[in-house]
């Protein structure tokens, strides 16, 4: 994560969007003063729009970031609906950067308030990425150092209590005005350069989009745009779940007591889904999961919440026909409610 001291600051020509700020003069004799001047590398989670803002028509805006900060910032590729944003330099580079994309995003809060009624102006959020193993210094005893930091910045900072999907990290939010994010950002730094990361870190990639499906007349439809577009793998998995299933397939009357009398089923399939997740898939009144139930034909229990965890476990039972249909399903809920289509 850290490798030797760089030293050496902007030239004439790389001052002009940061030095312009009092707050970011003031920041930069600090962290020389401090002798903080490592290299390090942030990681940032950003939606579309939020990336759309920093990469700027042609890749003008992300250019000058680049020339004018000294740091390296990489977005990373992709159709997803986050994107991380890394930001690679020496210290002082990596906050003049964060200054430029903080003021950005607040121009672009004040831009889109001139065509609102809304009277009072929200903060800029950043979402910084954070392995799991350098939280705790973060939070400090008993809560301590988060606070002290929220005290001294005036910037509010969340920990997510629940590592990201597939890795080893945490999702850090400070939100506040620009200044208060910068002073925030060098202290979580600082925090970071004294508690290196233990062990390996598994770093946090957003999954890509993939589209919701739809059955309708015994044919599996994906949405691209306003279109449903037959997909015959899936109609296929259906078709096979459906004459293989102990439930009665849809359209026909279910009786009070689906599967009892049903053959034993061929195999069990557990998932954990975070808690904050679990209801797009339970859907209104159970109205969700009784639809994946139906159309995969597989009998799917949710577990009930258990204290202190941060998921609940969902066991699939069925033929492999079944169980392949209702992951697919319970997936295809979970992107649609990540990439706010939820709806679908």
């Amino acid at each position: 994560m850290l490798s030797m001291p760089l030293s050496g600051g902007p030239g004439p020509a790389e001052e002009s969007l940061w030095s312009s700020r009092p707050a970011c003069r003031e920041m930069e004799s600090k962290v020389s003063e401090g002798g903080l001047n490592v290299t390090l590398t942030i990681r940032l989670l950003m939606h579309g729009k939020e990336v759309g803002s920093i990469i700027g028509k042609k890749g003008e805006t992300v250019k000058k970031m680049r020339e004018e900060s000294g740091a390296r910032i990489n977005i990373s590729e992709g159709n997803c609906p986050e994107r991380i944003v890394t930001i690679t330099g020496p210290t002082d580079a990596i906050f003049k950067a964060f200054a430029m994309i903080a003021y950005k995003f607040e121009e672009d809060i004040t831009n889109s308030m001139s065509n609102s009624t809304a009277t009072s102006k929200p903060p800029v959020t950043l979402r910084l990425v954070v392995p799991a193993s350098q939280c705790g210094s973060l939070i400090g005893k008993g809560g301590s150092k988060i606070k002290e930091i929220r005290e001294s910045t005036g910037a509010q900072v969340q920990v997510a209590g629940d590592m990201l999907p597939n890795s080893t990290e945490r999702a850090v939010t400070i939100s506040g005005t620009p200044d208060a994010i910068i002073q925030c950002v060098k202290q979580i730094c600082v925090v970071m350069l004294e508690s290196p990361p233990k062990g390996a870190t598994i770093p946090y990639r957003p999954k890509p989009a993939s589209t919701p499906v739809i059955f309708a007349g015994g044919q599996a439809y994906t949405i691209q745009g306003q279109y449903a577009i037959p997909h015959p793998d899936l109609t296929k998995l259906h078709q096979l779940a459906m004459q293989q299933t102990p439930f009665t397939p849809l359209g026909q009357t279910t009786p009070a007591f689906p599967g009892l009398d049903a053959s034993p089923p061929a195999s069990t399939h557990e998932l954990t889904i975070p808690n904050d997740l679990i209801g797009c898939i339970i859907g209104r009144q159970g109205t969700k999961i009784n639809e994946i139930r139906q159309m995969s034909g597989a009998q799917i229990k949710i577990a009930n919440a258990t204290e202190g965890s941060s998921e609940r476990q969902i066991t699939i039972t069925g033929t492999p026909a079944n169980i392949s249909l209702a992951q697919y399903l319970i997936n295809a809920r979970l992107t649609s409610e990540v990439t706010g289509m939820g709806a679908l």
